[in-house]
């Protein structure tokens, strides 16, 4: 496993100590880097006045409230309707309760048992005080404050008598959550307080998992151990997982079944004007290794937490600052909760992830894997406010690109696969998918970091990768040999027969059901082979339009990847060759009389228009590979209420097609990653106009926009109902470049 490195957070910080809480590096380790703060409730002072200022600008971007009553955290359609926070990479998440819910800590943790999110507990350290043997209510007084805010969430009581309560937890490393309790005395008279933390186990209701965690006393706390259970499609543990619960001041623990009560050894005296602040850490680790690392992590919080707070204030101010900046006031806290929403789903390397990567939402079932085409559109937007986290999510893909001395696969050379899961399926992984790739937008997407971190090493490292993922496109991918390209699928098990095989080709496109795929309209595949004769895999009998037109994109990145790097003449070759294929994409694809772009038979080069116009149309004016002429035959459909200027635009599918469907995942929903190429392609013809009028219509009509509601996976194009799975990742990343426009 390769550890965090202090280059994601370099290039973001506002303070040199920021290394410290993005890096995993122990805060001792890097204590020179910045002064700790002489306050001893661990404060980060005055001179972070102006950072804490910032980030309280930014309460509440999402609401984060809520409490589970059952360890499964999805409703039917396997989505958590609770929002959680996690920073760092780390697989265990938090929110907070709502007013009516029982208070005193944070809602959790959610953790991931390798590739499923769980409930451990609806809150597993809730604290409780006590004085004169009398408990105080923490509801007793005003009104509790419960928000989150860019990297941390905060509790605020109001206990009487002056006697005031705060909680806050962050994360000081890539497996370790730092909480803190400060509590102070306004008033009068001298407090004597006993301070008791209690918690209970949400077990899974089925078994084998029902019986996978079981709660043991530590020595600084409290610990859950995991058994053994391979159950692919719901719950994975090897029986080396733990997540422990250590306390900075002595405490003693009792466990009862699933529940504890942990106590502080000593009561808490608190003098007119006094405060004390009580420190504890919560890891989350996979292995022992982990467990050893993340023992380190929480020592030196718990022995600095001032220093962690202080660093972890600062990067989030630093990637507040990148990803607001050029953006108008009023859409601020929308480019935060883009932020947000993109470093709750960061997860730092484990299992089969070898770099830090960003997966689709922490809030879905299915979504705590690795998509390619996912991965390339959210390192572009994480770019902004991260350029170093964004380089390692393309890394972390590209960790499994096919080597030429494959085993199982050399003909495939080159190739990313669709996804990849702590789990491949020699260790029970279920999600792990060969069977297909993705549209080829990695180029883009290692210019668009580059252009962000100027890292040119980054270039160095991946033009080769990119070139032989390239490629592979034209070995395997371009049946007649003649630079144009089909999806297709792998010589994979799981391709099996001809209707397998158009399944995994549509899967490669990214549109899983879209209508322009349907084996009813004739869709099916063809096999392509090697000079030698060698079966390569399949393609469909049909051209499609977005593909080249992301491949002739890719040949210009690609170019311009060269030219930097100083190759001239390869970036020559590169953009002749992209010229090569808008020429070719124009003059076969494009139907004057339907105004369109569409896929087109391979066979007889009819283009496929009795399967209605789907908005992959759109792509060769974000490409520049439509002429003036063609363009504006697009604008026009694109802008018409009847065809994709809905609502929310743009849907998948024509409003005017027989095939539309506003609910149909890629049969008409909208999706923002088609919405942003749709709205760059206008930019890019000169229609700043038209680009600026979709933008400020998507925003003022996808629900959760301009208010707390998480950003989803897609939108119904009628009325803006967002629609899957929350906190997606792409949204995010998307919705924060054209926030930016």
């Amino acid at each position: 496993m390769k550890p965090l490195t202090r280059r994601h957070v370099l290039a973001t910080t506002v303070a040199a100590g920021t290394a410290l809480a993005a890096t995993g590096v122990a805060p001792a380790a890097v204590a020179d880097e910045r002064p700790t703060s002489p306050a001893d409730d661990g404060t980060a002072g005055p001179a972070d006045n102006g950072t804490a200022a910032l980030l309280d600008r930014y309460a509440d971007v999402l609401d984060l409230h809520g409490t589970p009553a059952q360890a499964y955290p999805g409703d039917a359609g396997g989505n958590n309707p609770i929002n959680v926070f996690a920073d760092l990479g780390a697989w265990h998440a938090y929110a907070l309760p709502r007013p009516q819910e029982p208070l005193g800590g944070f809602t959790g943790p959610l953790h991931v048992a390798q590739e499923y999110p769980w409930w451990l507990s609806d809150g597993l350290s809730r604290i409780h005080l006590s004085e004169q043997g009398r408990a105080l209510d923490l509801a007793g007084g005003a009104a509790p404050r419960l928000i989150s805010l860019p990297g941390l969430l905060r509790q605020s009581y109001e206990l009487g008598g002056g006697l005031e309560l705060t909680l806050e937890l962050r994360f000081a490393g890539n497996r370790t959550a730092l909480v803190r309790a400060r509590l102070a005395n306004d008033g009068a008279g001298e407090r004597t307080l006993r301070v008791a933390w209690t918690g209970t186990l949400l077990r899974p209701a089925d078994a084998p998992q029902r019986d996978a965690p079981h709660l043991v006393a530590a020595e600084r706390g409290v610990a859950v151990r995991f058994a053994r259970v391979r159950r692919t499609w719901d719950y994975l543990t090897d029986g080396t997982e733990r997540f422990e619960v250590r306390h900075a001041a002595p405490v003693r623990t009792t466990v009862s079944g699933d529940s504890h009560r942990t106590e502080l050894a000593d009561a808490v005296r608190l003098a007119p004007g006094a405060a004390r602040t009580l420190a504890w850490t919560e890891s989350y680790t996979f292995t022992d290794a982990e467990y050893a690392r993340a023992a380190v992590e929480a020592d030196a919080a718990l022995r600095a937490p001032d220093r962690v707070a202080a660093a972890g204030a600062a990067r989030w101010a630093g990637y507040v600052a990148r990803a607001t900046e050029g953006v108008p006031a009023a859409r601020r806290r929308d480019a935060v909760k883009c932020v947000q929403t993109l470093v709750t789903n960061w997860r730092s390397p484990a299992g089969r992830i070898r770099h830090d990567a960003i997966t689709p939402s922490l809030s879905y079932k299915w979504f705590s894997g690795v998509w390619a085409w996912d991965t390339w559109k959210q390192a572009a937007g994480t770019a902004v406010f991260a350029p170093g986290l964004a380089a390692d999510q393309i890394r972390a893909m590209f960790d499994h690109q096919i080597r030429p001395d494959s085993a199982d696969r050399p003909q495939d050379a080159g190739m990313i696969p669709d996804c990849v899961f702590y789990n491949d399926p020699s260790t029970g992984g279920g999600n792990w998918n060969e069977r297909n790739s993705k549209p080829p937008l990695a180029a883009w997407a290692v210019w668009e970091v580059y252009r962000h971190g100027g890292d040119r090493a980054f270039l160095r490292e991946m033009l080769p990768r990119l070139t032989a993922y390239q490629e592979w496109w034209y070995r395997n991918r371009d049946h007649e040999g003649e630079g144009l390209c089909e999806y297709g699928a792998t010589v994979d098990p799981g391709n099996a027969a001809p209707e397998d095989c158009v399944l995994a080709a549509a899967w490669e496109s990214g549109m899983d059901n879209a209508p322009r795929f349907d084996t009813a309209l004739g869709t099916t595949v063809v096999a392509n082979h090697g000079t030698q004769g060698a079966l390569l895999g399949w393609s469909l009998t049909q051209r499609s339009v977005d593909l080249n037109a992301y491949l002739a994109a890719d040949h210009r990145s690609l170019a311009a990847i060269a030219a930097e790097l100083g190759d001239r003449a390869t970036a020559q070759r590169l953009r002749g060759r992209a010229d090569a294929i808008d020429r070719a994409v124009r003059d076969t694809m494009f139907d004057p009389a339907t105004g369109w772009f569409h896929d087109t038979d391979l066979a007889t080069g009819a283009r496929l228009t009795a399967r209605g116009r789907g908005i992959e149309g759109a792509i060769p004016l974000w490409s520049g590979t439509a002429t003036p002429a063609q363009a504006r035959a697009v604008r026009r459909l694109l802008l018409d209420p009847a065809e994709f200027g809905t609502a929310m635009p743009f849907p998948t599918v024509a409003r005017s097609s027989a095939y539309f469907d506003p609910a149909g995942y890629w049969r008409g929903l909208a999706w923002l990653d088609q919405t942003y190429f749709a709205i760059e392609g206008l930019r890019r013809y000169g229609w700043n106009q038209d680009a600026r009028q979709a933008t400020d219509r998507l925003l003022a009509t996808a629900a959760g926009l301009g208010g707390d509601g998480p950003l989803r996976e897609n939108y119904d194009p009628l009325t803006g109902e967002g629609r899957n799975s929350t906190n997606f990742s792409w949204s995010a990343a998307l919705l924060l470049l054209l926030l930016r426009s």
